[in-house]
């Protein structure tokens, strides 16, 4: 029973840390990644279908994306798709391909984006807690309910405790990467 509330915790932290992380990566730091067009989806064919299904993303550079085109039909759809996301990038046509500059980050970006994934983290570690807070419940009344002991409780607790611990100081690690991420360039 408490091994069970422990797993189904640990899992849902996961899914938090993965979901944070997720945010994380599409914040633009002005260096050229990949991962910045993963959340662009394609009107192809009559379905919305991600970018990097119908296409090949590479760095060509520091500061310049290139994006190989599967279907040539497809160049202005995808054009189009990068124009309407809101990642405020300026695709270029070059032949068949598409090359992507990505614009350094001013001051007053990077604090904005700090912002933000600050907010976010704040978010990520209000769930983790709400995960222990809903562990934490069942734990007692499992004792309520004289499943376990007092023992057991204060022992599923602290297991409880530690593992909040350590999933915060995961987005922790994660919040500070990013920062010095973003106030490197």
């Amino acid at each position: 029973m408490i091994n069970d509330i422990y797993i189904k915790s640990n899992e849902k932290m996961k899914v938090c840390i993965n979901n944070f992380q997720i945010q994380v990566n599409n914040v633009r730091t002005g260096r050229a990644s990949p991962e910045l067009l993963n959340s662009i989806y394609v009107e192809y064919f009559g379905s919305k279908v991600p970018l990097r299904q119908i296409s090949n993303v590479v760095v060509e550079n520091y500061h310049t994306l290139k994006i190989n085109i599967f279907d040539d039909s497809s160049t202005s759809l995808i054009k189009k798709a990068i124009l309407n996301s809101n990642l405020d990038l300026n695709p270029i046509l070059y032949g068949k391909d598409i090359i992507v500059p990505i614009p350094g980050l001013t001051e007053e970006r990077r604090t904005h984006l700090i912002k933000v994934i600050r907010n976010n983290a704040e978010n990520a570690r209000i769930y983790i807690r709400n995960i222990r807070r809903d562990a934490n419940d069942k734990i007692k009344n499992y004792l309520k309910s004289k499943i376990i002991s007092e023992d057991n409780e204060h022992a599923a607790q602290n297991k409880i405790q530690t593992m909040t611990d350590d999933y915060i100081k995961k987005i922790d690690k994660i919040l500070s990467e990013k920062e010095k991420d973003l106030m490197k360039f």
